[in-house]
């Protein structure tokens, strides 16, 4: 379930926007979802640019991120077993000791 909803702060939103943000990094599929939560709910709760000093965010640049993020986790899909993927089983059967 996700962490942030309808109910988030705009300062909820921003916090999981810039700690998820890292999810390349990380290597989290976990992060990159909740990444475009983030940029999903900012880009409805931004007016069509904001700035913050020398930053600014545009509704194209949280859609550019959001492309970003998709494109990361389709290269990148969960496994849907238990295990990594990695287990390699031997077999001694035509051992010679």
């Amino acid at each position: 379930m996700a962490t942030l909803s309808s109910n988030s702060t705009d300062a909820q939103v921003l916090a999981a926007y810039d700690d998820n943000a890292s999810y390349e990094e990380d290597g989290s599929r976990t992060k990159a979802l909740a990444f475009v939560t983030a940029c999903r709910i900012l880009r409805r709760r931004l007016p069509l640019s904001a700035a913050r000093g020398p930053q600014s965010v545009t509704r194209e640049s949280l859609d550019a991120e959001i492309v970003a993020a998709q494109q990361w986790l389709d290269a990148h899909p969960a496994t849907t077993d238990s295990g990594s993927g990695r287990v390699r089983y031997v077999s001694m059967e035509n051992y010679r000791g």
